[in-house]
């Protein structure tokens, strides 16, 4: 093997090491276990991780531009924390994936039965006052939801929304005001779309998500006011 060929593909296989760890970052900010504003120690997750210093700062540069990072200079690199207009461009795409979503729901899909599943799930947390977990919960609903159009690439781009999500999200108490209502209207779309009602889960739908991106910004306001 030449000299070119094996750095082209040493190349290769960072770039491929990068991506894994910049996807299991995602999923950490999913689940809430980063902070928005929250400093990163290049020291400390490159250890975390055990990956080279030069493949972290690749790993930052994939995720400052899917937004979920920024590098202030002399400063370092921190997890984003999503503001108002962040918030409508969210809610924005969410509307158009979503509903796209449920127009392609049919009643056998195994998305469906796992939106069933996490419903209760959402449920049982909720009685316990766990809100942090029925949070997480939730955002794995609706990438549920979203798994109903069969697409990857769609998946991908759902993915980045709900890490923005849980940034902003995380930005409010994580209490019973922010998760409570959505635990039943999480139970009633399983049941629309259960019934093969796709026009009332689409009614259901937009009407969730402008519930939801209301009290969001409202929560927002009130937070900075």
């Amino acid at each position: 093997m030449s000299y070119e060929m094996l750095s082209e593909e040493m190349a290769t296989d960072e770039r491929t090491l990068a991506e894994s760890v910049a996807a299991k970052i995602r999923e950490l900010v999913i689940s809430g276990e980063f902070e928005p504003g929250q400093k990163l120690s290049e020291h400390q997750m490159a250890a975390h991780f055990d990956i080279s210093r030069n493949t972290l700062r690749e790993v930052y540069r994939l995720l400052t531009s899917q937004r979920l990072l920024t590098y202030t200079p002399n400063r370092g690199v921190f997890v984003v924390a999503p503001d108002e207009i962040a918030v409508l461009d969210i809610y924005r795409v969410r509307a158009v994936i979503q509903t796209g979503a449920v127009r392609a729901a049919t009643k056998s899909h195994p998305a469906l039965v796992r939106m069933r599943l996490l419903s209760a799930q959402g449920r049982r947390a909720s009685l316990k006052g766990d809100w942090k977990q029925v949070g997480t919960t939730n955002m794995e609903f609706h990438r549920a939801m979203v798994e109903l159009c069969d697409s990857p690439r769609l998946n991908s781009v759902f993915d980045l929304l709900l890490a923005e999500l849980r940034l902003v999200f995380a930005q409010l108490e994580d209490g019973a005001h922010l998760h409570e209502p959505y635990v039943e209207l999480n139970e009633a779309l399983v049941h629309s779309l259960e019934d093969g009602d796709v026009e009332r889960a689409v009614s259901e739908l937009e009407a969730y998500l402008l519930k939801s991106e209301r009290a969001v910004l409202a929560a927002i306001q009130r937070r900075r006011g």
